[in-house]
């Protein structure tokens, strides 16, 4: 069975409930999922984990600080070792969405695969963005090596 990490980093609790609709999708269509707050996500949730969905809200046109520190601490330990891991990124924001290049950029460094269009979910996620995120959750575990 395929295993999704969902990072995420949330204030206003937007970004959490888009996470667990993603989540809610990639466990439909067969993964296994692993649902963390970036603060709480660990360097080895990203080395075990088959996919993963980076999420976060707009921080002055820049990810939020929890999902740049769980980048911070997971970029050594995990160098070289999830090489092309397929991930999708989502954000939540208030106007803009500008931060989600400062996600994908990062994803870059740790060379993951990008295999869906990131989401931009603006407010609260409801109609079309919720099915950008069951679309991103299946598309995840669609692309996710089965051991």
């Amino acid at each position: 069975m395929a295993s999704i990490l969902v990072v995420y980093a949330t204030l206003s609790g937007n970004t959490k409930a888009a996470a667990e609709i993603i989540a809610d999708s990639a466990r439909a269509a067969g993964a296994k999922v692993v649902l963390k707050a970036a603060g709480e996500a660990q360097p080895k949730d990203l080395l075990e984990c088959d996919a993963v969905a980076l999420g976060s809200y707009d921080a002055f046109s820049y990810m939020g600080g929890g999902l740049k520190d769980f980048f911070d601490r997971a970029f050594y330990p995990t160098q070289g070792q999830v090489t092309d891991k397929p991930y999708g990124a989502f954000l939540t924001h208030g106007g803009g969405g500008k931060a989600i290049e400062s996600i994908e950029s990062v994803a870059q460094s740790f060379k993951l695969k990008k295999v869906a269009d990131a989401v931009l979910v603006k407010g609260k996620p409801e109609g079309p963005a919720v099915a950008a995120l069951k679309s991103l959750g299946s598309k995840l575990a669609a692309s996710a090596k089965k051991p």
